[in-house]
């Protein structure tokens, strides 16, 4: 096969999908980018549809589909990144996704992230995640797309292993579980609780805002969709945490709790 210039309708095909949210939905596919992370996306059974490296490179990933070679500089032209590792590997968005009423329903450990904007804290935060055991990651409408290349990136794989829903806070209520705002300040009508006295050992969502915004003012009322407000106490001038860190700590926190339920005090 002779190799594909940066003209070729496949190779546009990744520009768009690397580069358009859009792209990535209306194709039903995303682009992963370099030899670790394909291999993690076959590892965790992904269907993995081609991949593209440059021309006179005998490479290959075995099970991530057909070999596509690339003329010479394409790749540099196509990647996202500034010093791109081959391949770049054109892989299925997984069916799954559409089902997130009965993700929901089955979970009980979720994580849910509302309005998270950026791509770094999103894939962090996944990492987080899958090490902490959580079932299942939920974006709320209006957050980053999780297979924008930064996300992806930024999860090391962990997007291949558990499972990102879109759906909103209200329907996450719905599924039945018990959903723990995260606050770094005292919440007006609601009793505020240190995130280690916090029972997590139940089926529950920890709900994380937005960057800049946190969480919306208007849940802080008694019939807002959170059941309960925790924090995470600290010291000196700094009045949060990064969202990414202090997901990270209350997941782990649940998941010492749910590995020995007895060493929660109140239990």
């Amino acid at each position: 096969m002779s190799a594909l210039a940066f003209n070729n309708s496949k190779v546009q095909q990744l520009r768009r999908l690397l580069g358009r949210r859009s792209s990535r939905y209306d194709d039903g596919c995303f682009v992963v980018e370099g030899p670790v992370l394909t291999a993690e996306a076959v590892a965790a059974g992904l269907d993995c549809q081609a991949q593209f490296w440059p021309e006179g490179v005998d490479d290959s990933i075995p099970g991530a589909g057909r070999v596509y070679p690339l003329a010479e500089g394409v790749l540099e032209r196509v990647a996202s990144t500034e010093h791109p590792q081959p391949p770049l590997t054109l892989v299925a968005i997984p069916d799954s996704e559409q089902d997130s009423a009965g993700l929901l329903a089955e979970a009980t450990f979720v994580l849910v992230l509302d309005k998270i904007s950026d791509p770094g804290n999103a894939g962090t935060i996944m990492r987080s995640a899958e090490a902490a055991g959580a079932d299942l990651v939920v974006l709320t409408p209006g957050s980053v797309d999780h297979y924008n290349p930064k996300v992806v990136r930024a999860s090391a794989g962990a997007l291949f292993h558990v499972p990102v829903v879109t759906a909103t806070v209200e329907e996450v209520a719905d599924s039945g579980l018990q959903l723990f705002g995260s606050t770094s300040h005292d919440v007006v009508n609601r009793t505020t609780e240190a995130y280690t006295s916090a029972d997590l050992t139940g089926r529950i969502a920890l709900v994380m805002g937005n960057e800049a915004a946190g969480l919306p003012e208007e849940w802080t009322d008694s019939v807002g969709p959170i059941n309960r407000w925790i924090t995470i106490p600290h010291s000196g001038r700094s009045e949060s945490l990064n969202v990414a860190m202090a997901t990270t700590v209350l997941a782990f926190e649940a998941a010492r709790q749910r590995s020995n339920p007895r060493s929660n005090p109140l239990r």
